[in-house]
């Protein structure tokens, strides 16, 4: 654990709680991609199948609980509960051409074939890409509401803040981690466009908008 590690992690839980509050509270979740968070449903659950095995520390067990329970509380009241606000119309992306590509690079490049190290780089690939579905839902409406562009942001941050922290762990203590590493860089690239219009609109109280 390190201070990097650490504000990624409060950044990709902020990133959640801002999420499930803007639902919660506006009992709509108008401008938010269920199919972004049902990969994001996928991604946990594959790579967090070895709590079933391992035990790290307390905090990995409860952070890693937190993710899983949280993203299947969203998928479910997306489809469920406020099912009649979500925007099907506008959340068109075709996520079988990023489940797809990211299995079969999962079972191509590995550390070792074997059903957990595929799962958990499977889930290293999609998460890189797996928030293009809002991406392009917010690029497709033309705006996002302030709330959302918020839980964008916090997101992005994460996988920057986890970039920090390959890099420190490689001058540290001689340690990285490729594939993560190019997969985090992936991510944060696509965020690239959108921290720009975040920094020099939304926090000055003008609304988000993509170009479409």
């Amino acid at each position: 654990m390190n201070i990097f590690r650490l504000l990624g992690d409060l950044s990709h839980l902020l990133a959640i709680i801002i999420l499930l509050l803007k639902i919660w509270k506006t009992r709509s979740c108008a401008g938010i991609s269920g199919k972004s968070q049902i990969l994001f449903a996928v991604v946990y659950t594959a790579r967090y199948l070895d709590l079933l095995t391992n035990y790290i520390s307390a905090y990995n067990t409860f952070m890693k609980m937190v993710f899983i329970m949280a993203s299947y509380a969203t998928v479910y009241l997306m489809y469920v509960k406020f099912k009649a606000t979500y925007d099907h119309n506008h959340d068109t992306f075709r996520i079988e051409f990023l489940l797809i590509p990211s299995l079969i690079l999962a079972v191509l490049i590995n550390h070792e074939l074997t059903v957990m190290e595929v799962l958990w780089t499977f889930s290293i690939y999609l998460e890189s890409v797996a928030i293009l579905p809002q991406l392009f839902l917010v690029s497709k409406t033309g705006e996002a509401e302030s709330i959302t562009s918020h839980y964008l942001f916090a997101l992005g941050s994460y996988r920057a803040l986890y970039l920090l922290n390959w890099v420190y762990r490689y001058v540290v203590e001689d340690h990285y981690e490729l594939i993560a590493i190019v997969s985090g860089v992936v991510q944060t690239v696509l965020y690239c466009d959108f921290f720009y219009l975040y920094i020099t609109k939304v926090l000055k109280g003008k609304k988000l908008q993509l170009p479409a």
